[in-house]
């Protein structure tokens, strides 16, 4: 009898630690549809949502809808919503791209709803070139305070102007913390999440000092998320991708510029046009 008094004691103690450890801290419950028809579209949608720790979804295939559970801390609603629609399930969210739809088995491919969410689609509705033009302008103002804000940074140290290459950073800050990520296209969005807190990170470091050669040191590093950003958004002109062999410690390093002129942010006048052209993005 003790030998199984302690066998449910220690199976209880192990159950409890279990329920412990898959608790979500700081936990944030929502209920969403989700369209599918079967239990593959279950297996795809949960496995597709989930995170550990992070984010557990459960979805009804009678209801459509899913229960999501969320370290609010961690992640959002968003981003969990735009996982699922790229494995190819609609919400009322976020609309599936076309292609992950097309790649369902034939009996996961789901009726789908028009989405007055998916902005491509808003075009087709009355007065549909304002809005559609509308449209555009706002999914490519998302981003392009944040470049803009870069282009300055770094125009400010071609110049070696320590004070004004903070003051030009205080303002890519800001146009950071002002990108609402939910109106991003899904291929800035996964980006964006993929760079964002190395790129506040250094945008941070740049503008609380006036020191041009530590400032430098934090656009190498800032140069490369942007590199990221601009490859799958769009910007109103050509951006140059530059690269200097002697920055870095020799180790070489890049930056961005609107003109294809070589103006050395590393070294300003001392070496103003070391480096080169290694790609044009349009």
């Amino acid at each position: 009898m003790k030998s199984l008094s302690k066998i449910m004691a220690t199976l209880a103690m192990l159950f409890i630690f279990t329920a412990c450890e898959a608790q979500i801290k700081n936990e944030k419950k929502e209920n969403v549809k989700i369209y599918g028809n079967c239990d593959m579209c279950k297996s795809t949608i949960e496995k597709a949502g989930n995170i550990k720790k992070i984010a557990k979804v459960e979805w009804n295939k009678d209801t459509k809808m899913a229960s999501i559970a969320y370290d609010q801390k961690a992640t959002n609603l968003d981003e969990i919503l735009k996982r699922i629609a790229l494995a190819g399930y609609d919400s009322d969210t976020f609309r599936a791209p076309d292609d992950a739809y097309a790649k369902l088995p034939e009996c996961c491919q789901y009726d789908r709803a028009v989405k007055t969410t998916a902005k491509t689609e808003m075009a087709h509705t009355g007065h549909s070139g304002h809005t559609a033009a509308a449209t555009r302008q706002q999914e490519q103002n998302q981003l392009k305070a944040v470049f803009d804000n870069y282009f300055d940074v770094k125009d400010a140290l071609v110049k070696t102007e320590g004070k004004l290459a903070s003051d030009k950073a205080k303002g890519l800050v800001k146009a950071i913390n002002a990108v609402k990520m939910n109106e991003l296209k899904m291929e800035e969005h996964n980006v964006w999440m993929k760079v964002l807190n190395e790129l506040k990170e250094d945008a941070e470091h740049v503008s609380e000092t006036t020191d041009a050669e530590h400032q430098r040191d934090h656009f190498i590093t800032l140069s490369k998320s942007i590199y990221e950003l601009l490859k799958v958004s769009k910007y109103e002109v050509p951006v140059y991708y530059q690269f200097c062999p002697m920055a870095n410690d020799g180790k070489g390093a890049n930056w961005l510029s609107k003109e294809n002129a070589v103006k050395n942010p590393y070294y300003g006048s001392q070496m103003l046009t070391c480096g080169k052209t290694v790609e044009t993005i349009k």
